[in-house]
């Protein structure tokens, strides 16, 4: 390692560079004689694509180097080869309205070697594809110490012997620490590599901030805000003085220009209480009938004041069967609906609740979202199975009436957040309703959960409401973080499912 290092410096590839890039190429890939880059290769690479060829210098001299290229990679087999890949070394494929960026050589100097300058060139890399909006970086890795396990082992095993640790390859062990995972074994890859049998792995790194190009007019949000209501449960002489709430509230949460306003489960059960002379079975299904125009309102409001409304949820007959049911009304005026799955013994026993069948994700101006109706937030298959479609903010509408039951729906979806990589808002009621049955003090603490790692609250606690106290909270959500903690995190909760021991899918269909 070279002492009195008194500068390092990235720099753009010139010709100029030449002469000791080429005894550096020979040093390097002394197994492959005549294996470096004429000078015309190298002017041809900088003129077509100057920002993709950077070299390291330490002290002015020479001390590593990375060539790229960008390429149209639909246009490539899966088992290319180096010769395919560069247009027989004339890099006529380098397509600048390409998606991927694809490296065509990296190498460091052995005398320079553990000063991590190798890292320094794939960061390189790395922010050059997040510049051009590229999905990801691609190269075909050398395996240069196969050789001497060419007899007993396959490349495929080979290279999970290196994963596992049990076999040490310093080319694929110092590429796969800096985020690259092999996807394939490529054969007769480059011609003369006799060290690794022409054999070569495919590395591809994912751009998580990559957005693939879209005709409309359309900008897709990375800071999310939502609008938590924590409602006070009230008596309202009729639907017209319980929506003016609604919209206070509304207004409220769109003055502060959120994306959503989320509203608790059975928000509009004060409006049984004219029917508190009935059974409570009759009387939640007269309140049912209410369920039509507080949608078409909530719809009419979600435009009026440019904000997506999740409308908590209501009772909802359907084929003359009691659904609990809610509504995502977005502000491009359209609606989708989305069904508790599970009720609770109370609500089957007194109500006569049917259990729903609809479990989905729902594109919106923000990504995907999802849905949970309070006693939904304690079965994890169905948050899990969300995540699988790409939900980004799960939304738990509950009704608590006891610390007991909120610190269920709380403790859970907290733990949602952690074991889904997402965010996850809840909110509740608050209040009592004396003059409607079965409907007891409320007890909420509207929150919005986080995952836990180093980008996100230790505690996994973006925001929380004053408990039992009629409120809104307001609270911002990265969406990006949860893209780089998928790829990056101290833990990957998805990643690292053991598939090939479990698995878990929907038994019925909801497009």
């Amino acid at each position: 390692m070279i002492e009195n290092i008194e500068n390092i410096e990235l720099q753009f590839l010139t010709l100029k560079d030449y002469k000791e890039l080429k005894a550096a190429m020979i040093e390097a890939y002394a197994s492959m004689p005549d294996s470096y880059w004429k000078e015309a290769h190298l002017k041809a690479l900088i003129e077509k694509f100057p920002e993709g060829q950077v070299v390291i210098k330490i002290n002015n001299q020479l001390a590593g180097c990375a060539l790229s290229i960008v390429v149209d990679y639909n246009k490539f087999d899966e088992h290319h080869t180096y010769k395919e890949i560069t247009g027989d070394y004339t890099f006529e494929t380098h397509d600048i309205e390409g998606d991927v960026l694809y490296g065509i050589d990296v190498f460091i100097k052995k005398e320079y070697r553990g000063l991590r300058l190798g890292r320094r060139l794939y960061d390189y890399r790395k922010e050059l594809a997040e510049k051009l909006n590229l999905r990801g970086i691609a190269f075909g890795g050398r395996i240069p110490n196969y050789h001497k396990h060419a007899d007993k082992l396959t490349p495929k095993e080979y290279i999970e012997k290196v994963k596992r640790k049990e076999i040490h390859d310093p080319v694929l062990n110092f590429q796969m620490s800096n985020d690259f995972h092999p996807s394939k074994v490529l054969k007769g890859y480059l011609e003369g590599d006799a060290n690794s049998g022409e054999f070569a792995v495919l590395l591809e790194w994912d751009n998580i901030s990559y957005e693939k190009p879209t005709k409309k007019a359309l900008t897709k949000k990375k800071i999310v805000r939502l609008g938590l209501i924590q409602w006070q449960m009230r008596l309202y002489k009729d639907l017209e003085e319980l929506m003016q709430q609604a919209e206070y509230f509304i207004d409220a949460v769109a003055a502060y220009r959120s994306d959503f306003a989320l509203f608790p489960e059975f928000f509009n059960a004060p409006l049984m209480a004219d029917n508190n002379h009935l059974p409570e079975s009759e009387a939640i299904r007269e309140l049912a009938k209410y369920t039509p125009e507080i949608v078409q309102k909530f719809s009419e409001l979600a435009i009026t004041y440019n904000i997506n409304v999740i409308t908590g949820s209501m009772p909802e007959i359907k084929d003359d069967l009691l659904y609990n049911a809610g509504y995502i009304c977005k502000r491009d005026g359209t609606t989708e609906r989305y069904e508790k799955l599970h009720v609770t013994p109370d609500e089957s026993k007194v109500w006569g609740l049917q259990g729903g069948n609809v479990l989905k994700t729902f594109d919106t101006d923000c990504g995907k979202i999802g849905v949970l109706i309070c006693y939904d937030s304690e079965f994890p298959e169905l948050s899990r199975l969300l995540a699988d479609e790409g939900m980004d903010i799960l939304f738990v509408p509950f009704l608590t009436d006891t610390q007991n039951g909120y610190s269920r729906v709380r403790n859970c979806s907290q733990a949602r957040a952690i074991e889904n990589e997402c965010y996850v808002a809840i909110a509740g009621s608050v209040g009592n309703l004396p003059k409607v049955h079965n409907m007891d003090i409320q007890f909420a603490q509207s929150m919005v959960f986080t995952p836990c790692d180093f980008a996100f609250p230790a505690n996994g606690i973006k925001a929380e409401a004053t408990t039992n106290t009629e409120m809104i909270l307001i609270a911002d959500v990265d969406i990006s973080l949860l893209r780089e903690l998928n790829q990056f995190g101290s833990v990957r909760n998805l990643k690292d499912r053991r598939k090939d021991i479990f698995d878990l899918k929907k038994t019925v269909s909801n497009k």
